[in-house]
């Protein structure tokens, strides 16, 4: 099963990889700069900042020759070299971002991760970072033929399905389940509270029900445990222990181990199989899995955000953060008006 494509236009953003060394395994944009949002960001997607990730096979390759053709855009830390700038990449979600780059007349972000830290974070959510990302609609840029790689991308976006189902009651409708998928990766994270716009997952999701539909279409219609009735955009699923059990074996190893260590008492040492058997009969099982992916985000954005610090610089940071600040305080005052 291939990831399905986001449509539209990508010759603009395209042009931006023009710029930087073309040795990626996957290039994608994201965001209010490349998809439409409701909230703050509506009717200025021009102006917002291009987000961009790029996956590399040889982290300490790629931002050496990138250091050869775009030196200002990185902070104090290019006196190190790209050996040193790849092991600061490989802390937190593994993922190196240079921000507020003038490229094209345009302020872009990019993200620099490696193919096999970005395949792990698919499988396993390890960091539910980058994997986050890509539960959400983007626009693919270029992608090669790495079959493992394709795998992990169709896998992260069933085991999506797969926690949301969990934390959803036995009917509701498809933009309940995108709102869940949307808001996984921004459980527990500590910039929804400062920084973020307390709407960003509904300015995500409402204006992009499409492209999510385009997303997660297939899954859903393969899916044994859920009927899909499309022509009424609901969705009943198996909410029965044995239903849950099932969901709870399915998804990735690092939430699972996050859900047993939340449940299971130190030292008592069970069977996985064990704990989620007893999660699945637990009426706030769905609560318990959301507990478990809060505590993965938690901890990977927090140490994302200090190095941040590092990566940006201080000038770029606070004028990053001041930012974030504003677009928060501008949905908030429309909300209120």
């Amino acid at each position: 099963m291939a990831v399905p494509v986001v449509p539209g236009s990508g010759v603009a953003l395209r042009r931006v990889l023009a710029h930087f060394p073309q040795e990626l395994s996957l290039a994608f944009a994201y965001g209010s700069g490349v998809f439409r949002q409701a909230g703050a960001s509506a009717g200025h997607s021009e102006n917002n900042m291009l987000d961009f990730v790029f996956a590399v096979d040889d982290s300490v390759t790629w931002h050496m020759m990138n250091l050869l053709k775009n030196r200002s855009h990185y902070s104090f830390l290019k006196v190190f070299g790209p050996k040193q700038i790849s092991n600061i990449q490989s802390y937190g979600a593994g993922i190196y971002y240079n921000t507020l780059v003038p490229c094209n007349g345009r302020m872009i972000k990019y993200g620099v991760i490696s193919t096999d830290a970005l395949i792990d974070d698919l499988f396993h959510w390890k960091t539910l970072y980058v994997a986050g990302r890509l539960q959400k609609p983007v626009k693919i840029l270029t992608q090669n033929e790495n079959g493992r790689l394709q795998a992990a991308l169709v896998s992260n976006l069933k085991s999506a399905v797969t926690a949301a189902f969990l934390m959803l009651p036995e009917s509701f409708s498809e933009e309940d389940l995108y709102m869940q998928i949307a808001g996984l990766s921004y459980s527990g994270d500590f910039r929804m509270i400062i920084g973020e716009d307390k709407s960003k997952v509904q300015n995500i999701v409402k204006p992009s029900v499409p492209h999510f539909q385009k997303l997660y279409s297939n899954i859903l219609q393969d899916c044994p445990q859920v009927v899909y009735k499309h022509h009424l955009g609901r969705l009943e699923i198996d909410k029965s222990p044995e239903g849950q059990f099932t969901q709870l074996m399915a998804l990735p190893r690092t939430l699972q181990q996050k859900i047993t260590s939340l449940v299971d008492p130190p030292g008592k040492n069970r069977d996985v199989e064990e704990i989620l058997m007893q999660v699945a009969h637990d009426p706030d099982c769905g609560f318990v899995v959301h507990q478990g992916i809060s505590g993965i985000v938690r901890s990977s954005s927090l140490v994302q955000s200090a190095k941040t610090i590092l990566t940006a610089g201080a000038k770029k940071s606070v004028t990053y953060s001041m930012k974030k600040l504003y677009k928060m305080t501008k949905g908030w005052l429309k909300k209120k008006s």
